[in-house]
């Protein structure tokens, strides 16, 4: 095998974004390399093994604790990281546990974290535990057989918000803000976005709320954006059409036909403005379906499956 010297190792890990990497594998030069990186079928089946793992203690005192969802093979698994939604002010990792479990069993490592709730600490709290869970989850994702070269996100609405913020602003100092003991070389970049019902435009659903006399949603609103330009500064449409210098990594929203409280034109909006800004958003429509259609068996839920997991596939084999 030719020698390789440690800086050429050092800038493989570099472009890669990840140095908690298995040096053997790192070593690999050309076809042997490749064939060493995790490999992806979306109509794969696996048994899983589900375990419960200490994340970080909040600023509030509280364990975050994040729930792996681990295929029981050799692996290796590309990774995902699923950010619950509960408009920024309840749930947990548990939210999304049947999507997670279906992408997991198609050959995914998946990681469902809890994050710090506006009670406990404002906006940017919950972007700073996403942010730091990237970075935790490339250098333990060889724990779990999984492969942290390429780390996506699947995302539910608020965690949509947190999950569009972390993959455009990957190196906001306020979002890396919490150290992660002995590997300070590794960033929160992500490799793809894959989300149900985001908030992409944090203030028009706020006005949505108060049109429809949502006074419960417009307190969670409140009490989130604290101080209340926070919901301009942290907005991803308004981030956009301040054209700040951000990441454009690939996403796929799903969004109901019939959501009204995130509202499919804005949606819309969103995915066009991203797409003109030279990002590839890739949207779908689900018909006679909800904000939380995919709660529910059923054929849209199942539709919603098998798109997350051809999107991921794709973005694997680039």
């Amino acid at each position: 095998m030719k020698r390789i010297v440690r800086r050429d190792v050092v800038h493989r890990m570099a472009a890669a974004g990840v140095v908690g990497l298995p040096m053997a594998r790192l070593l690999l030069p050309g076809a042997a390399h490749a064939a060493a990186m995790a490999s992806y079928d979306p109509n794969a089946q696996f048994d899983l093994a589900v375990r419960e793992v200490e994340l970080r203690r909040n600023s509030a005192g509280r364990m975050l604790m994040a729930r792996i969802y681990q295929p029981k093979g050799p692996g290796l698994f590309p990774t995902v990281l699923d950010l619950h939604g509960g408009a920024w002010n309840g749930k947990n990792r548990l939210a999304e546990e049947p999507m997670d479990r279906a992408l997991a069993a198609s050959g995914l490592l998946v990681v469902a974290v809890d994050m710090t709730l506006a009670p406990e600490a404002p906006y940017p709290a919950c972007v700073q535990d996403a942010n730091y869970s990237v970075r935790w989850l490339k250098a333990n994702a060889t724990t779990w057989n999984g492969d942290a070269s390429k780390v996506g996100i699947y995302a539910s609405s608020s965690g949509g918000h947190v999950a569009e913020l972390l993959a455009m602003r990957p190196r906001d100092p306020r979002y890396g803000a919490i150290p992660l003991a002995g590997e300070p070389n590794i960033d929160g970049t992500v490799a793809y976005v894959a989300m149900r019902s985001p908030i992409s435009n944090t203030f028009a659903r706020f006005e949505n709320a108060q049109t429809r006399g949502r006074e419960k949603m417009v307190e969670y609103n409140t009490v989130f954006f604290n101080p209340w330009e926070s919901i301009h500064e942290s907005n991803p449409q308004e981030i956009l059409e301040r054209r700040e210098k951000i990441n454009l990594v690939p996403f796929l929203i799903m969004q109901g036909a019939l959501d009204d409280n995130v509202l499919p034109p804005i949606q819309e909006t969103f995915v066009k403005t991203y797409t003109a800004a030279g990002g590839s958003c890739e949207y779908h429509l689900f018909e006679n379906s909800v904000h939380e259609w995919v709660a529910n068996p059923g054929p849209q839920t199942d539709k919603a499956r098998e798109i997350v997991k051809a999107f991921i596939a794709r973005q694997l084999n680039v």
